[in-house]
């Protein structure tokens, strides 16, 4: 009987919660549906009376275990949005106390492009009606969640404080105020005279009391989005180098969304240190020092003509701990700028914010780095006109490699000396089938004459990491920007002599005169050159019109939209060039190598082979054998 009853028991006790269960799910459901539309009549009124909604927004309240949560303040119909300015040496900044967020910030050293006269408009890094930031988390109402969206709701203007390095901007979002619970952010603007601090805005996030009505959340998350103006002249370059970049924790290296127009997405499922909204010569970043648990970034490319560049936005998460009151963060809002990014540390480690300046990877990024970047910085402490320093680094870069040059030129004109040999042992092989036997003649007149048959190509081989590297500085120097020379307003954008009343097709709607002129002197060196090349290896007959014709062709569509800077470097090294190869030849006497090459034969002609030399010699003499089997088996 006890059993039974015991069993009987249990059954009631079963029924009993699920009806709560289902009673409850029943009251969540209530509450939900009236939350949501609360906030949907809350939104059509916002349409029609935005400033009134406003205020109403600022005094949105909730019962929450006997406590009041009011998200905003109190004394709602006293709050309004406002918006004020801070700034330092380097930045003026526009806060907003709708969201607590940065609505606007304008680079003080630096001023948009204009087409015509001096620009007097201030850079700023986005647009103010497109600017997002917004922190969204969860708070414990009763039966069900509060959904909380800092970007709803006004935040009290705390303050602006000074400090001994700078200024202190603080905003307060009250949640419950009756347990002096709250969200409050603290802006920390910089005046140190060090443009990698000043640039920094330190933010810190502080759940003030709020643990005890915090939702079981395990991360908050932040939602971030700006659109980015046109500051340069071109709208093609600048949305090249648009972006979205992002570091994972520990990398020297970072990753960035391909580059290009239409929309880019990306999520990320590891930590991220830091993302960028980067542009052409500047980014706004927003660092995490704990990292971002997880990110997804999105860009959406703008019309070509409507002064926009990129609508960028970024969804991300950091952990919640409840035993943690404080979360530090990070924007630096400023120029793209080696000398800059390089010293910008967090909590004492680098963060490798360079790399946002696409300097090239490898051999190339260390040309940069180590050759160009350090004579540029030199050089512009004495000299004013980049034109001229450009023209000292191009001496400088044929300074180094002429010895390498002087090589390849001795090696050249080697070639043409023994040229009647090379005739002579053509003439001797003339079919196809003794061509083995051809460059076993050939590799052993080279030795006997002291020729490298790569010499020629060494100092080319030399140089492309050189050119390469030019090519990834002068588009992404800043130093550069707005510099004028000659008839170029800007040696980082093209320079334009004539403005076409159409298009042409991957060349455009403009003459860069630059880029005509150094077209114009690679394809007479490309000509001499080549004349001089192929009297000595018939081979290059063949690549006459891909050497003399097609590629100056092709670096004329190539350049015309791209760094003036560029285009000049290439048009001096070219003169030099041409200058360094005249200057050799005037030194060198074709009888004088005619006489050492003699010299070098009469040596080498009892010496030891080299081990190169027996590898070849055996490979061609195995390759020979197989090529009889191969024709006897026919």
């Amino acid at each position: 009987m006890e059993k039974k009853s015991s069993i009987i028991g249990f059954i009631l006790i079963a029924f009993i919660f699920l009806g709560y269960s289902i009673y409850n799910t029943h009251q969540q459901r209530k509450i939900a549906e009236r939350i949501a539309l609360e906030e949907r009549a809350a939104k059509a009124a916002q349409a029609a009376h935005p400033a009134q909604v406003q205020t109403q927004t600022a005094g949105q309240t909730l019962q929450n275990n006997g406590l009041t949560a009011v998200i905003g303040n109190a004394d709602s119909v006293k709050i309004a949005a406002e918006t004020f300015t801070v700034e330092n040496d380097y930045l003026v900044i526009t806060f907003d106390t709708q969201g607590g967020q940065i609505r606007s910030a304008e680079l003080k050293e630096y001023t948009k492009y204009a087409e015509k006269g001096e620009s007097k408009e201030q850079v700023k890094l986005f647009d103010p009606q497109t600017a997002n930031f917004n922190l969204a988390f969860n708070v414990k109402n009763g039966y069900v969640n509060m959904p909380i969206n800092t970007a709803d709701h006004v935040f009290e203007k705390v303050g602006v404080e000074k400090t001994e390095s700078g200024q202190r901007v603080t905003m307060r979002l009250p949640v419950f105020n009756e347990a002096n619970a709250g969200l409050v952010y603290v802006y920390t603007i910089h005046n140190s005279t060090d443009p990698s601090r000043d640039y920094m805005v330190d933010f810190s996030v502080r759940f003030e009391n709020m643990a005890p009505y915090m939702a079981r959340e395990t991360r908050i998350g932040i939602d971030w989005s700006n659109t980015s103006y046109q500051n340069e002249r071109g709208f093609k370059n600048e949305n090249m180098y648009t972006t979205i970049s992002y570091r994972e924790p520990g990398e020297k290296s970072i990753s960035e969304l391909s580059m290009g127009t239409g929309t880019k997405d990306k999520k990320i499922s590891t930590q991220v240190n830091w993302i960028a909204f980067k542009q052409q010569f500047f980014s706004s970043v927003f660092i995490a020092d704990g990292n971002f648990s997880e990110a997804s970034m999105k860009y959406e490319t703008n019309a070509p003509d409507s002064k926009l560049i990129k609508n960028f936005s970024a969804e991300m998460s950091v952990p919640f701990n409840p035993q943690t009151e404080d979360y530090s963060f990070a924007f630096y809002l400023g120029p793209n700028k080696y000398a800059i990014l390089k010293n910008i540390d967090r909590n004492g480690e680098k963060i490798a914010m360079e790399r946002l300046i696409p300097l090239g990877w490898g051999i190339f990024g260390w040309v940069n780095r180590w050759f160009t970047i350090p004579v540029f910085d030199l050089l512009r402490n004495y000299i004013p006109s980049f034109g001229i320093i450009i023209l000292i680094l191009a001496v400088l870069v044929k300074l180094i490699i002429s010895p390498l040059t002087y090589k390849s030129y001795l090696s050249t004109a080697k070639m043409r000396v023994i040229k009647p040999e090379m005739d002579a042992i053509n003439a001797k092989y003339p079919k196809q089938e003794d061509a083995m036997k051809k460059q076993q003649a050939m590799m052993e007149l080279y030795k006997k004459a002291g020729i490298n048959p790569l010499g020629g190509c060494l100092p080319m081989l030399i140089q492309m990491p050189i050119i390469i590297a030019m090519f990834r500085f002068f588009p992404a120097s800043i130093e550069l920007r707005g510099q004028k020379f000659l008839w170029s307003h800007d040696l980082s954008s093209y320079d334009s002599v004539l403005n076409l009343p159409f298009s042409i097709p991957f060349y455009g709607d403009h003459v860069s005169l630059f880029a005509l002129l150094m077209t114009i002197v690679f394809f007479l060196y490309s000509f001499l050159n080549y004349k001089q090349t192929a009297s000595n290896q018939p081979q290059m007959l063949g690549m006459k019109f891909m050497m003399v014709y097609l590629m100056p062709l092709m670096m004329l569509f190539w350049f015309n939209d791209y760094s003036s800077g560029l285009s000049y470097y290439y048009f001096l090294t070219t003169i030099l060039s041409m200058i360094q190869t005249y200057a050799i030849r005037y030194m060198v006497d074709d009888n004088k190598i005619h006489a050492m090459i003699q010299v070098n034969a009469a040596k080498k002609s009892n010496g030891k082979k080299s081990r190169f030399q027996q590898r070849y010699e055996e490979q061609m003499r195995m390759y020979q054998e197989q090529m009889s089997k191969n024709k006897k088996g026919k």
